[in-house]
């Protein structure tokens, strides 16, 4: 009986696990190799020491338009500077007043802080990794 009892239980904790492989996939947004390296030392990166601020990042791997990288005062988030919901275009380049990105081409807002429009949308913004070692924040995918 203990065996039947046993298999039972793994075979439902087999049958309940989940992949990470579940995330929609953005059909506007192309999928980019991205690996960057922010120093926080430097002077053009000075603001993301201080909670609440935010850059953007456009250099080398950095997405599509440039990244936001964004200091939430325990960690930083990256999000791709791209309109989540529309197919890349000239206007499609979020612009950011922390701790709101704005969307120009058809002016819908997205929080810094979760990645959520302020309205229904079907896409959120597209998060990047990010890993910090000493004064160096890696943003990658």
């Amino acid at each position: 009986m203990k065996k039947i009892i046993t298999l039972f239980v793994a075979i439902i904790a087999i049958l309940s696990c989940s992949d990470d492989d579940v995330r929609i996939r953005n059909q506007f947004l192309p999928s980019y190799s991205v690996n960057v390296e922010v120093n926080l030392n430097l002077p053009l990166y000075s603001d993301l020491n201080y909670a609440g601020n935010a850059v953007l990042i456009n250099q080398g791997n950095a997405g599509i338009n440039g990244i936001i990288l964004f200091n939430t005062g325990s960690g930083f988030l990256a999000w791709e500077a791209t309109c989540p919901n529309q197919i890349p275009t000239t206007c499609s380049r979020l612009e950011f007043s922390e701790p709101i990105a704005t969307c120009p081409c058809d002016d819908v807002e997205y929080s810094l802080f979760t990645g959520l429009p302020t309205v229904t949308m079907q896409y959120g913004l597209l998060q990047y990794r990010t890993e910090v070692n000493g004064n160096v924040v890696r943003i990658y995918n």
